[in-house]
């Protein structure tokens, strides 16, 4: 995380507002507005139940261009039928009057409760105050206004140099529960003065996701609101990226990876009620899709995340949970690290339990598990689960 004093983009603005949407005395509405139309891509949950901003903007993302992203949290506004949708075109219509732009240029993002109906007084009256208080830096308080049961708000940012010109990223998420990795596990905006047009943007944000974002887990649930965008004003100065040009487009394409890595990082830390921070390295797959699969298995299991919890190297748990999660494997060629503390070989213990068990007394560690049957790999962001993120989760709604 950076100085919250100094985060700025080249053709962006934004404000935020207490707008009272279900609680009084706190940031719960944001806007983030380009200068101009700007290029934009998207990717969005897989959820059969999707809710109306993800409806709205998904179609709108397609189109390329984009000029705001108006964000709220406290109601999700999920399950909500014909009136949601309703709600997210008003909501959309004021800010295009605002801005003086078209409705269709407005992107809509929400998290929340689902199943409560927008508060469109309130939000209709916080639009004509964020709209005067649009500002190059407070980009932060959008940052803090997206947050639900999130302990701290999540804002990264990236430099680099491309044609000898500089650019910037700057990504803001949020997120500490309902986080399983399927397309998009949060809400994440990224925003750039880079200059690149939405067709190769939308080619590399999607695998640029799907080695951060969709590689974590808090819970294994994922929300019927997932959404990330990324913007680019295109005021860098250089020539636009294009796909024709893999060297240059690298460069930009890394940092936004980075971008991406880091907030993933961070939500996992900030996951609800947890304690540890794991990294699950899973090697020696069939394939990269059984390790991710396998790896993946493991970091949602509840017997293996508890354990984790009570610094208990149960390894049985994630033999267990590998047993059951479809990857092939000869049970007698596994091997499992905790860290470097080798506890498991041939599908047998063969190590200490107890330096294992020092090892999981860390803030942060890893377990390492090759299964022995070919060369595919992935690795996974997961946490602990404690008796807080039962708590959080029984009292969300009171």
């Amino acid at each position: 995380m950076i100085d919250e004093d100094i985060i700025t983009v080249n053709g962006f603005k934004a404000a935020a507002e207490a707008a009272a949407l279900r609680k009084e005395g706190r940031l719960d509405v944001g806007l983030i507005a380009a200068d101009e139309p700007v290029a934009v891509a998207g990717v969005f949950t897989r959820s059969a139940v999707k809710a109306a901003p993800v409806l709205w903007s998904r179609e709108r993302t397609a189109r390329g261009k984009a000029r705001a992203i108006l964000v709220n949290s406290g109601q999700a506004n999920a399950c909500t039928g014909a009136g949601g949708m309703e709600a997210a075109a008003l909501s959309a219509r004021t800010v295009a009057q605002e801005l003086g732009c078209e409705e269709d240029e407005v992107l809509l993002a929400s998290t929340g409760v689902i199943g409560e109906p927008l508060n469109e007084t309130a939000m209709l009256r916080a639009i004509p105050k964020l709209k005067a208080g649009l500002s190059p830096d407070r980009l932060p308080e959008v940052a803090r206004a997206m947050m639900t049961t999130d302990t701290k708000p999540k804002i990264v940012q990236a430099h680099g140099e491309i044609d000898g010109h500089p650019f910037r990223i700057v990504g803001l998420a949020k997120g500490a529960g309902m986080i399983a990795p399927n397309m998009a596990t949060l809400l994440s905006f990224l925003l750039t003065d880079a200059v690149i047009s939405a067709g190769p943007l939308q080619s590399i944000l999607g695998p640029a996701v799907e080695g951060t974002l969709n590689r974590i887990t808090v819970d294994g649930d994922t929300s019927t609101n997932d959404t990330v965008l990324v913007l680019a004003s295109g005021q860098a100065g250089f020539e636009p990226l294009t796909l024709e040009e893999p060297a240059r487009l690298k460069v930009f394409e890394q940092a936004l990876a980075d971008v991406l890595a880091d907030l993933a990082r961070m939500l996992i830390a900030d996951g609800e009620g947890a304690t540890k921070l794991v990294n699950i390295f899973v090697t020696g797959a069939v394939n990269e899709d059984q390790a991710k699969t396998a790896a993946m298995t493991v970091a949602n299991s509840p017997l293996v995340k508890t354990a984790l919890f009570g610094q208990d190297p149960n390894w049985g748990r994630i033999m267990m949970a590998l047993g059951r999660s479809g990857a092939e494997f000869d049970p007698s060629k596994v091997a499992i690290l905790f860290d470097q503390v080798t506890l498991v070989r041939g599908g047998m213990q063969v190590g200490i339990e107890d330096e294992a068990a020092q090892v999981m007394r860390q803030d942060e560690f890893s377990i390492s598990v090759d299964l022995g049957a070919g060369s595919g790999r992935a690795e996974v962001l997961t946490c602990d689960m404690s008796h807080d993120y039962v708590s959080i989760n029984a009292d969300y709604r009171s």
